[in-house]
């Protein structure tokens, strides 16, 4: 999971044209993008917000990165994630 978590920050970050330098003052950054540690909730909460995304966006690009996860595409993800969600 922190490895699937760390291709998602990275492409996000570089998806918006962003540095590393440009998050030299969240000190989580670089450990998390390169999959040294695993994010709690709340830090995954400060590095959406830092990016400017909504967290369950950046969950589910992480979701989209797991292996052994059978959703390959984002459109299946969100039609789980919506009828789960639906069902509560």
């Amino acid at each position: 999971m922190k490895f699937a978590f760390a291709k998602a920050l990275r492409h996000t970050r570089k998806s918006r044209g962003l540095t590393q330098e440009d998050f030299s003052d969240v000190p989580i950054w670089s450990t998390r993008e390169r999959g040294k540690k695993s994010p709690t909730l709340d830090k995954i909460n400060v590095i959406s917000q830092t990016l400017g995304i909504h967290i369950v966006s950046l969950i589910a690009l992480t979701c989209l990165y797991l292996e052994a996860e059978p959703e390959k595409d984002l459109e299946t993800l969100l039609l789980k994630i919506k009828n789960e969600v639906e069902s509560l």
